[in-house]
């Protein structure tokens, strides 16, 4: 045998055979009927279940994730922007995870990009939380944001909301009401997604202070929209 070929012990016909869709279903209805199990088989129908779930989560998060970096143009565009920096984001770096906390994703300036399987439900949704990530990206690169700084936080949590397309919804809800009330609706958005991101901050101890810090930072941070020349929609 040669020395580069490591022999695990266990051969093709040792291991065992992934549940079909139709098995699963089956075991599902026992464990809900309760019928043809006992504590013990539904304690390990449990977890195997919840490994099943979390397995095929992360696989379609990672197929979102695939298709925004081919077809996104905001996803496409910050990359190219990121890589104008010198910067790079390898696809190790935007993984796709089960989250404890209900959300959409995080950025950490050394870990990189989490995506949270568990609570993105369409392509789109991974689409505008993948761009507001890649903002952080940047920002970390271009102004050395400081992430222990809650007016530094604020300003990136700004112009993510306002650059990622995240609130675009709320331009679609306000498109017959005038152009002043479209601005007002974005940016109402972009404040209130700021604010909570803020709240989640260790640093920040109350939502006045959220708010407050937000409010010290929006205008200026709200009108750059480097990379873009204006707001991307």
């Amino acid at each position: 045998m040669s020395k580069d070929v490591v022999n695990t012990g266990e051969t093709a016909d040792d291991k065992k055979p992934e549940k079909s869709e139709l098995k699963w279903l089956g075991e599902t209805l026992q464990y809900k009927t309760g019928l043809g199990m006992n504590n013990d088989e539904k304690k390990k129908f449990e977890k195997e279940k919840k490994a099943h779930d979390d397995e095929k989560q992360c696989d379609k998060c990672l197929e979102y994730r695939n298709w925004a970096l081919r077809y996104s143009p905001n996803v496409r565009f910050m990359l190219d922007q990121i890589g104008n920096l010198g910067g790079e984001v390898p696809s190790d770096k935007m993984k796709c995870e089960i989250c404890t906390d209900p959300k959409y994703g995080g950025f950490h300036p050394e870990l990189g990009i989490q995506l949270c399987a568990n609570y993105i439900p369409d392509k789109w949704v991974l689409n505008d939380t993948l761009s507001h990530e890649l903002v952080h990206w940047y920002d970390n690169m271009r102004f050395q944001v400081d992430w222990l700084n809650l007016r530094h936080h604020a300003c990136s949590e700004i112009r993510a909301a306002s650059l990622s397309g995240e609130c675009a919804i709320m331009t679609e809800f306000w498109k017959h009401a005038g152009f002043m009330k479209v601005a007002k609706g974005h940016q109402r958005c972009v404040k209130r997604k700021a604010i909570l991101s803020v709240l989640g901050h260790p640093a920040c101890k109350n939502k006045e202070q959220a708010e407050k810090v937000v409010d010290d930072v929006f205008r200026a941070c709200f009108n750059d929209t480097r990379p873009y020349e204006n707001i991307y929609r």
